[in-house]
């Protein structure tokens, strides 16, 4: 099964715990070693040269993937801001908060990112990922821990994330409300995923290209 995701694409991976799906994510996002098939983002192929790796992890951020990447609970929202500027060279104050309205979620700057409610720590993560202006942004367990009443909030803020141009992919334990067009893979528990680069055309946002055997 070949998947291409053009630029400003959003792909939804879904299936239960234990089924692969932040390991595919990780795989596509470069953070994760493959051991069989292959990846294309843009004009960058994987497993490749370091070079092509390196370029992979630079186009593609990591909003969250917990536990290896998520807030951490103890710092404030403006804390979370400054380090994201600090961190990041060129994301500035002002992209952050383009970012914000984006995914239209006006955290309190003295809140701590623990007392946020789930749904708008998970979009502060995904606003703070924007701000880097990635041309593709990850975001594992999209809804993970908010109520069904949310669900619907954080999918049209991803649609309004690639709205900017950024490639969206995103996984869930569940397929996402309807949510306009987008591309979407079922994955069984306990299945081993193979990957395999589609030849893809280079772009300044790069589309994301794979086949699984």
């Amino acid at each position: 099964m070949d998947l291409e995701v053009p630029s400003g694409g959003l792909l939804v991976v879904h299936g239960p715990g234990g089924s692969g799906r932040t390991s595919l994510l990780l795989a596509l996002a470069g953070r994760m070693r493959i051991t069989a098939g292959t990846v294309q983002v843009g004009q960058y192929r994987l497993p490749g040269r370091r070079r092509d790796t390196a370029a992979v992890r630079t186009a593609v951020a990591v909003a969250r993937a917990e536990p290896a990447v998520a807030l951490e609970g103890r710092l404030t929202v403006a804390e979370h801001i400054a380090e994201r500027t600090w961190l990041h060279p060129g994301t500035t104050r002002a992209l952050v908060a383009e970012a914000l309205a984006v995914t239209a979620v006006a955290p309190d700057p003295a809140a701590l990112t623990e007392d946020l409610h789930p749904a708008d720590r998970i979009l502060l993560a995904v606003a703070l990922t924007l701000a880097q202006r990635p041309a593709v942004l990850v975001v594992d367990d999209a809804t993970h821990g908010c109520p069904p009443a949310d669900h619907h909030r954080i999918w049209h803020a991803l649609r309004q994330v690639c709205g900017t141009g950024c490639t969206v992919l995103a996984a869930d334990s569940a397929p996402p409300p309807p949510l306009g067009p987008h591309h979407a893979l079922s994955l069984p528990r306990h299945t081993a995923h193979l990957v395999r680069a589609r030849s893809l055309p280079a772009a300044a946002s790069p589309a994301v290209g794979s086949e699984a055997a």
